[in-house]
């Protein structure tokens, strides 16, 4: 007898910013419920990521998100933190025979038949689903953490690194959302 495989989807958000945590989300939905427009978070609007957002939690079998802090990133880098962050965002759903789509090129330790897919989150619209799921979870802590460090614009740039960004760690130093073993950070 066939075993019969259910697909989920693992993404991240926060490789690149010098605040903040990395969040990943693993997804479970059918992709007929998911709109046509899907994409990398990175290529869709803020209005349409929140849009599909709400559209992939409502139509989701399952979803889980993984958080790993900036003091953890410091302490494990941000390659062994994003691998972290997807693991505890597969852990957060119920396990089953799954076939795993992982964006990138490096897959967590986690079970299941696993297929890491370069550029997936542009290309495998299931990915995309978890791409979103991440970007808009990590960019709703950066606008709370905004409110707690108002002059770094965190809600604004999410923790990137923008001119502006920098200025104000030049003017102010770092917080404790920052990524103190950044070298752009080290820098300063």
């Amino acid at each position: 007898m066939k075993k019969k495989y259910t697909i989920v989807g693992i993404d991240e958000a926060g490789r690149g910013p010098l605040a903040g945590p990395v969040v990943a989300a693993s997804v479970v939905v059918d992709e007929k419920y998911l709109p046509k427009e899907i994409d990398d978070s990175k290529k869709v609007s803020e209005k349409n990521r929140n849009a599909f957002y709400e559209v992939i939690i409502k139509n989701a079998a399952e979803y889980g998100i993984g958080i790993v802090d900036s003091e953890e990133i410091d302490k494990i880098n941000i390659h062994n933190a994003t691998l972290e962050a997807m693991k505890r965002a597969y852990n957060n759903i119920k396990k089953d025979e799954y076939k795993v789509y992982i964006d990138g090129i490096f897959t967590p330790d986690i079970s299941g038949e696993l297929f890491a897919i370069k550029h997936g989150d542009r290309i495998v619209p299931i990915i995309s689903a978890a791409s979103i799921l991440a970007k808009v979870t990590r960019d709703r802590i950066m606008i709370q953490i905004d409110k707690e460090f108002p002059v770094y614009n965190f809600k604004k740039h999410k923790g990137y690194p923008t001119k502006y960004h920098i200025e104000m760690i030049k003017k102010y130093g770092i917080c404790k959302y920052h990524r103190k073993s950044y070298k752009p950070i080290s820098m300063l």
